[in-house]
């Protein structure tokens, strides 16, 4: 173990984002394979265990190109800007992160898997769901993140936010899939 967190310190961007890739990727499995997720319209699968692995990539795809290397450099920032675990900085961060970063971290979820779908109104989803998403993860993250902020060290701190980021990502997932019906 000692081992393993000595090449995670020295590699932390890469473990980093590696690591926050395969949870995505692992919360779209669990999404499908739990909650009977629905295969994607075009989507194909090789049908082991009903896993549209189309689909999987596609989260994997757009949770390494843009949601592992956005929280990684994000939380970097955030700690520059608001040192510390004390109360103050962990509300501060906290706030600022509900304000900034999750609606853009929603909006891509949404926004970019539309896109590597090809769907004609890459925006659809989005309109759809985007504040159930958000209200729901106001209350999911504020919790998560005063955790992270005030326990966690700095270099696993993506890491970390990967692993609760799993629980989300099933539920956006599993939001995602759901057709024909206005949420909010």
């Amino acid at each position: 173990m000692n081992r393993a967190w000595a090449v995670f310190k020295a590699h932390p961007y890469i473990s980093n984002v590696v690591g926050y890739t395969t949870l995505f990727a692992s919360a779209d499995v669990i999404q499908q394979s739990v909650l009977g997720g629905k295969h994607a319209a075009g989507a194909t699968s090789d049908g082991s265990a009903g896993i549209d692995w189309c689909q999987t990539a596609r989260v994997a795809t757009v949770g390494f190109c843009f949601h592992a290397n956005f929280n990684y450099h994000w939380l970097r920032w955030l700690e520059r800007m608001l040192p510390g675990g004390g109360v103050k900085a962990v509300t501060g961060k906290v706030v600022v992160d509900q304000l900034v970063a999750a609606p853009l971290t929603i909006s891509a979820f949404y926004i970019g898997l539309s896109l590597l779908e090809k769907k004609e109104d890459p925006l659809e989803d989005w309109r759809q769901k985007f504040w159930t998403s958000y209200k729901a993860g106001v209350v999911f993250w504020s919790t998560m993140q005063a955790v992270n902020f005030a326990l966690v060290p700095p270099v696993a701190r993506t890491v970390f936010l990967g692993g609760i980021a799993l629980t989300f990502t099933v539920f956006l997932c599993h939001l995602r899939q759901q057709h024909g019906h206005k949420l909010e």
